[in-house]
């Protein structure tokens, strides 16, 4: 299986998720489903109720979160960030590869902002097709 890692605001994730379902993958996408400003409303939610992030991130919703993103990326054989992508998702991604998993990242542009460290993936691939080439 793999996981597909990125952010709830990247429109290309379930788009991405479903090229890769019609080359015959299993792709595990779900988490994507609460939209791109659950983690604005959460905050939001949290704050109101007088908590800190710090006493937030020990709540039960964020747990419930956790351990749900936790499960699916614990099961994967294979990650791939699907950039750009936020500081969650290169967390996951960051623990998927200490986890022995192979990570590939995903751009579809060259990026504006070069960064080295992208050399702990298995593969950088540029677009689909390569994507598509790098998990055969």
């Amino acid at each position: 299986m793999i996981y597909l890692i990125g952010s709830l605001k990247n429109p290309r994730v379930p788009e991405l998720a479903e090229r890769l379902r019609d080359e015959g993958y299993e792709v595990f996408d779900d988490w994507y489903a609460p939209g791109p400003e659950t983690d604005d409303y959460w905050q939001r939610y949290e704050t109101y109720r007088g908590r800190s992030y710090k006493e937030a991130i020990g709540g039960l919703h964020a747990w419930n979160v956790f351990r749900f993103d936790k499960l699916h990326l614990d099961r994967a054989r294979s990650v791939v960030l699907v950039m750009p992508a936020g500081k969650s998702g290169h967390l996951e991604f960051g623990y998927s590869i200490g986890m022995g998993k192979r990570g590939i990242v995903y751009f579809d542009k060259e990026p504006e902002r070069w960064d080295v460290m992208y050399r702990f993936a298995n593969d950088v691939v540029f677009g689909e097709q390569e994507l598509i080439e790098a998990l055969a």
